[in-house]
């Protein structure tokens, strides 16, 4: 039978429960058990599905025949744990914003709940400016003050999504209204066509003769929490993921004009009616006009032509001088998903991924890649099952066999932690073993400007360096990068020959593009990788080509669009 929840669903209410459970006051080691079998459900490779028909969910080393399968399967069954409810029950829905805050888990929650009866955010704050929390044993003044920092940037950030998670609301609200006889085009507009890295809503723009039909559908579906406005042209839906959806209905002749208004961005549409109406011209979302008279185009590309530019690919219209470019030349040819020949950082369960190196290596060769480059981490990384000298040896002897059973060429590399003083963690000798190196900063984020710049610096001397990984330690809606003088670094890039990756992991978009724009121009080469722990995360690469693209990244800056040739001379000649 089809379940009523996924594992994905599964593991979060495990996670969930483990949280109850301290709340309790349950004893650590039943707290333990359910963060345990949440882990060893999340990276078992199989989909719940098989592991519920096949009664393969008990064997998993950390579910077991117990409660934690028994819960499993409820959810499965159902899409309710009465465990779950129960344990839920004393608790407010708003205790659970606190779980937001870095640094504030169950424990202290407990605390501020039983002490200060704080049961929102709302009331942590006052509590915070009130000067309440820092006389609480275990808080103190500068556990107070990190509380209200934390809080201001949740306050900023709230109703901000991640890129990745507003184009897969897209693609299926596309995929739904594509079903339609009445729809002609459909197509996503707004900050998501443009390929921003955190967007507010969402933008569909659909051409059709009957209106009415595609609205009426429109505030039908499934996935809608609640209608916001139903009308004629516009309707606005909210999603049960959170985000606000616009729909906006035009005809066919209308479709192009109204395609590059609702695209955006603002900013570069001002611009581009500043200019048109120094030519005598006017341009909304219905057309352009001289006079009365409409200019018939039929394309984007025609638009931008009327107006004497040539055309600027989506991502590129956030008014960054591309208008101004486009005036002068034909826009640049942008880097696009087919030139990718081949991907990097790729993990596997050998550290912290979820899918085996055969899976992972499988998944590469469907998407047609001629090259993958795999990459655990190293051995600083104990959190994350980092490789030491015994797991090496077996990884490789494991990329040996796996090179014989499939044609797409299989690099062995390592992300390396960068450790304070620049150098990476592994010998001279470790380091010449590899086909490439990632070097990447996973601690001592604290550093000041000037000594991170030389730690980094430092790194890029290292003649086994190959890429520096995602380059600002970012996080996006949750951690700032360190700071770091990128200009200097870009330059230093180049003068060292290391490759900068633009780490395409939905949370990380890292190294922001404005910042892009500068290093292109300094000659910087990047590569494009998506940082993947599953099979799945093999599909980052789009979101990584989507932001190259914003940076106007073109083939010739990108090392991965070398075919598997080249990059082997590449690989070979950056370690001589």
């Amino acid at each position: 039978m089809e379940g009523f929840c996924d594992k994905e669903y599964a593991v979060k209410i495990l996670e969930e429960i483990a949280v109850l459970k301290e709340l309790h006051g349950a004893n650590v080691f039943e707290v333990r058990a359910f963060q345990n079998g949440a882990r060893a459900l999340e990276t078992d490779p199989r989909d719940l599905k098989a592991l519920i028909d096949t009664g393969e969910l008990e064997k998993i080393k950390g579910v077991g025949k117990g409660s934690i399968s028994r819960i499993v399967r409820e959810l499965y069954q159902t899409g309710e744990s009465e465990e779950h409810a129960k344990l839920r029950a004393p608790f407010p829905d708003s205790l659970f914003q606190l779980f937001d805050i870095p640094g504030l888990g169950p424990r202290k929650i407990k605390t501020l709940y039983e002490k200060l009866e704080i049961k929102s955010m709302a009331e942590l704050e006052l509590a915070c400016r009130e000067n309440r929390i820092a006389g609480l044993e275990g808080f103190g003044e500068k556990t107070q003050a990190n509380f209200l920092k934390q809080i201001e940037h949740l306050k900023k950030t709230q109703g901000h999504y991640l890129l990745d998670d507003a184009l897969m609301e897209c693609e299926k609200i596309v995929a739904y209204l594509k079903k339609s006889p009445s729809a002609k085009e459909v197509t996503v507009a707004g900050s998501v066509r443009r390929s921003k890295e955190i967007v507010r809503d969402l933008d569909i723009l659909v051409s059709t003769d009957e209106p009415a039909r595609i609205h009426e559908a429109f505030t039908q579906y499934t996935e809608a929490d609640d209608v916001s406005s139903h009308g004629d042209t516009k309707s606005s839906i909210i999603l049960r993921a959170g985000m606000q959806c616009d729909l906006r209905t035009v005809t066919e002749e209308e479709y192009p004009y109204a395609l590059l208004y609702f695209t955006g961005s603002k900013e570069h549409n001002v611009e581009l009616r500043t200019i048109a109406k120094k030519k005598g011209l006017k341009v909304n979302e219905y057309g352009i006009f001289k006079g009365e008279k409409k200019i018939a185009c039929r394309s984007e590309k025609e638009i931008y032509e009327a107006l004497g530019f040539s055309y600027v690919p989506p991502e590129a219209r956030e008014n960054s001088g591309e208008i101004e470019l486009a005036s002068e030349q034909a826009f640049p040819k942008l880097v696009e998903g087919k030139d990718i020949k081949g991907v990097f950082h790729v993990h596997s369960t050998y550290s912290d991924g979820k899918a085996s190196l055969e899976d992972m290596i499988r998944e590469a060769e469907r998407l047609e890649y001629e090259y993958v480059g795999i990459s655990d981490h190293s051995q600083s990384a104990k959190y994350a099952g980092g490789l030491d000298a015994e797991k090496i040896k077996k990884q490789f002897k494991e990329i040996d066999s796996l090179q014989k059973k499939f044609k797409i060429r299989i690099f062995k590399g390592i992300e390396s932690d960068i450790k304070n003083d620049g150098s990476l963690d592994y010998d001279e000798k470790t380091l010449r073993d590899f086909d490439f190196v990632i070097g990447s900063v996973h601690s001592g984020y604290q550093m000041k400007e000037k000594e991170m710049t030389e730690r980094l610096r430092r790194v890029m001397e290292n003649k086994y360096l190959t890429f520096l990984g995602h380059m600002t330690g970012r996080l996006l809606l949750g951690r700032k990068g360190y700071p770091l003088d990128m200009e200097f670094l870009f330059e230093k890039s180049v003068e060292y020959g290391v490759t900068i990756e633009l780490n395409a992991q939905p949370r990380r978009l890292d190294p922001d593009w404005r910042m892009c724009h500068s290093a292109r121009k300094k000659g910087v080469k990047f590569s494009i990788h998506p940082d993947a722990h599953s099979v799945q995360g093999l599909s980052n690469v789009k979101l990584g080509v989507g932001i190259a693209r914003k940076a106007w990244l073109e083939k010739k800056h990108v090392m991965n669009t070398l075919p598997l040739a080249k990059m082997e001379q590449f690989l070979k000649a950056r370690r001589v």
